[in-house]
């Protein structure tokens, strides 16, 4: 037989409350009443807690939650230890705490016999009574330690402030779990040194809710069902708008940049949003990355960024029947690298002059050529610099053009020259289209635009 606990689960006791002569006094013993004849076998500390309304189970929801996460932002490095060895057996660090695990352990081993011979009292801090062993919290470096040891593990948790009493209880559920569900892999340790615990990192990262401080990204395909749900909940389609903008400038983005920007915009109380951005989590709308895969993410992202206009054919379609051009392009052959570089430094130099002027194109033709030079010679860190330079003065000319052609419109219009008026809000649409394709550009924003030219053409077409 496999036992069970089940924590934070709810029960409808069946009864109206208005109609009950029983409520509230007998409520407690119903309760129990009802859980024992479903075969539950109840502790005599069991707590039962009435929820006055759909509001009160939110909110006790969304309380859970945002302890949950600032919990784990408090933790910078999960450890656990054989706690007959007192070895380490997985050692998980969460954020670059920069601790060497072996001094780590070997300290918190010498704190553990101190404490228990009764000689070092003094460098243990508070205590957390449990049914079995107390918790230790005491100091190393600038962190404190929170240690609690099972029958067969330790877990030491190496925290930025003192824990709560919420992590204490996760602590003590991990260890209760753990050693129950990993006891053959525990026990062949323990009897042959063979270290097999790889599978378990999953099970620390859900345990401990690191998920909640990984990079996120947010899924290409969302189910109808899931959409017609996101359409009906104004804070969930406000935190997936902001995530877009936050994605047009990095592959990913944390959900204290949420908080942060939403808090910004609209006066949403904090719990709120993280108790919504947590349902996206379940809904798989909003997934998870792993450190690794984010850091090996922003790094091609990078390049890709940078890269993507040194490797575009239509690079220097400006400069291609320029003589200038052409003339760099027979240098090019017997250049030495050092020339190549003065040359680079002084087109960037002429590009910038000519961009404080309000002259884009001139300064995108000097950059153009600072990038072949660039890329010719590879230049890793000028090709990405200059090809952001290029980036922001296309942006710029983009821009102009488009404000052009919706004054030309709008002009155009009020002149009711519909036709002409037509034509150019058409430029319009192509322009923002071709925008789309640009990665600094926010797309929601852009497609929004896009729409609104298009009815303006509508009304405008029906008035020919």
């Amino acid at each position: 037989m496999v036992y069970f606990e089940i924590s934070r689960a709810g029960l409808n006791c069946g009864h109206d409350k208005e109609e009950c002569s029983e409520y509230p006094n007998h409520c407690n013993k119903c309760i129990k009443n009802q859980l024992l004849e479903l075969g539950f076998e109840l502790h005599t500390n069991i707590r039962i807690t009435e929820m006055d309304s759909e509001e009160k189970r939110l909110e006790m929801y969304r309380d859970a939650i945002w302890q949950k996460f600032w919990d784990v932002l408090n933790i910078k490095h999960i450890i656990l230890t054989s706690t007959k060895s007192g070895l380490a057996i997985i050692d998980y660090p969460i954020t670059g705490a920069g601790l060497d695990v072996s001094l780590l352990t070997g300290f918190i081993q010498a704190n553990i016999t101190f404490s228990e011979s009764g000689t070092n009292s003094n460098s243990i801090g508070s205590e957390y009574q449990t049914p079995r062993r107390q918790f230790f919290e005491f100091d190393y470096k600038d962190f404190i330690i929170l240690l609690k040891e099972g029958s067969l593990i330790s877990v030491s948790l190496v925290l930025e402030n003192t824990a709560s009493d919420s992590l204490k209880s996760t602590v003590n559920e991990f260890i209760r779990e753990f050693e129950t569900i990993y006891y053959d892999k525990i026990e062949r340790y323990e009897n042959s040194g063979s270290l097999n615990f790889n599978n378990a990192i999953e099970y620390i990262i859900e345990s401990f809710n690191v998920k909640l401080v990984f990079p996120m990204v947010l899924s290409h395909t969302v189910p109808p069902s899931i959409t017609e749900k996101l359409n009906q909940n104004y804070v969930q389609r406000a935190i997936l708008k902001l995530a877009k903008e936050l994605l047009i400038n990095k592959p990913f983005f944390f959900i204290n940049n949420i908080l942060n920007n939403v808090q910004d915009i609209v006066e949403i109380n904090a719990k709120t949003v993280l108790y919504e951005v947590y349902q996206l989590l379940q809904m798989d709308v909003i997934i998870p990355t792993p450190l690794d895969v984010a850091e090996s993410k922003f790094k091609i992202f990078k390049e890709n960024r940078a890269m993507n206009l040194a490797k575009n054919t239509s690079l220097s379609s400006i400069l291609t029947n320029d003589n200038d051009f052409e003339e760099l392009k027979e240098q090019f052959e017997g250049m030495d690298s050092a020339t190549a570089e003065n040359l680079m430094e002084k087109y960037i130099g002429k590009g910038k002059t000519a961009e404080e002027a309000l002259i884009y194109q001139a300064a995108l033709k000097e950059y153009e050529k600072a990038l072949y030079l660039a890329s010719g010679f590879n230049f890793e860190e000028k090709i990405g610099k200059i090809s952001f330079m290029i980036l922001e003065v296309e942006k710029k000319i983009n821009d102009m053009e488009l404000e052009y052609a919706k004054e030309a419109a709008e002009k155009a219009e009020k002149r009711r020259d519909y036709i002409t008026s037509i034509g150019n809000y058409r430029k319009a649409i192509e322009i923002l289209e071709k925008r789309l394709t640009e990665v600094q550009v926010n797309p929601e924003e852009t497609e929004s635009k896009i729409r609104k030219i298009k009815k303006k053409i509508s009304k405008l077409e029906a008035k020919i």
